[in-house]
């Protein structure tokens, strides 16, 4: 058996109170952003033929998890505004031999909307290897969309020295598209 609990008290006190012992106090403290883990490996089931009665002994382990505050849970997209902007982002990212990630999308595709924070979670991911960026298409020139070849949105494009490698166009469900993007990220990286 395994369980999961947000604060580890309750679960501990509960854990005591099924198993019939006394509560007690616990010895750490349990702050919002800790868990306690509780596994029970084994139980023994045994019967005392002398005094007929029943017992149980059982090994439970406990550990901590927190989670990694070091790293970002999600990292907020970049916007590009025109094909100078563009054209900066891409030297400097020649510069640092890093591709980049483009997402082009609209403020009216639904499918963009609920894409992007998935994307941004990607992006902390990928934190230090490669930069997240999106274009609103409705708010950049044609000339821009034109650059890019965008013909459907989202479209999500791996730009790597200056010129764009590989792109995924999202019309399909986000997780897909997601673990397709994740993979052509694993390629150039």
């Amino acid at each position: 058996m395994t369980a999961l609990a947000a604060k580890s008290s309750i679960l501990y006190q509960e854990l005591h109170r099924r198993e019939g012992k006394q509560q007690f106090q616990q010895p750490w403290s349990s702050g919002s952003s800790s868990c306690l883990l509780l596994q029970k490996n084994a139980a023994f089931f045994g019967v005392d033929t002398a005094s007929r009665s029943k017992s149980v002994r059982r090994d439970v382990r406990v550990g901590a998890l927190w989670p990694d505050l070091s790293r970002p849970t999600s990292v907020e997209l970049e916007p590009i505004n025109d094909s100078d902007h563009l054209d900066q982002i891409l030297l400097r990212a020649q510069e640092l031999s890093q591709p980049i990630l483009i997402d082009w999308m609209a403020s009216w595709c639904r499918k963009c909307i609920y894409l992007k924070p998935k994307l941004e979670k990607l992006a902390a991911e990928f934190d230090t290897k490669l930069k997240f960026y999106y274009v609103d298409v409705n708010k950049v020139s044609k000339d821009l969309v034109k650059r890019g070849n965008i013909s459907k949105m989202p479209t999500i494009q791996i730009w790597k020295d200056g010129e764009m490698k590989s792109e995924v166009i999202g019309g399909h469900k986000a997780w897909l598209v997601i673990e397709e993007v994740r993979e052509i990220i694993k390629k150039f990286v």
